[in-house]
């Protein structure tokens, strides 16, 4: 479980560092580059952590899709940006993936 938790933290801190992007006005801003910086180190760190027991394509795919949903809701709320019914539509087909590998697969070794 403790693995699971890891993925989850690195989920958090890469959704806080892409949400720091806009910000870092191409790295020039220092306070908003440093958050980047080290919200992606703390990531990695937790990904790599996690994939000691969730196989890497399963933690990846996660990782990747969760995070999409988290920074287009951050973009959404956050940063005032419009989504349309494609929009919506993609992001849900993600979740939809994600839940599929959580609650069917047993490539994800829980």
């Amino acid at each position: 479980m403790k693995y699971w938790l890891f993925l989850a933290l690195a989920i958090v801190a890469e959704v806080i560092g892409t949400s720091a992007l806009k910000g870092s006005n191409g790295f020039t801003r220092l306070w908003p580059t440093l958050i980047v910086v080290t919200s992606y180190s703390v990531a990695f760190y937790f990904l790599a952590l996690s994939l000691k027991a969730i196989p890497v394509g399963i933690a990846y795919a996660i990782w990747a899709g969760l995070g999409v949903v988290l920074i287009t809701l951050v973009g959404w709320l956050a940063l005032d940006q419009k989504l349309d019914g494609a929009a919506i539509a993609g992001v849900s087909l993600i979740v939809a993936g994600v839940a599929v590998i959580n609650l069917f697969s047993g490539a994800g070794g829980h």
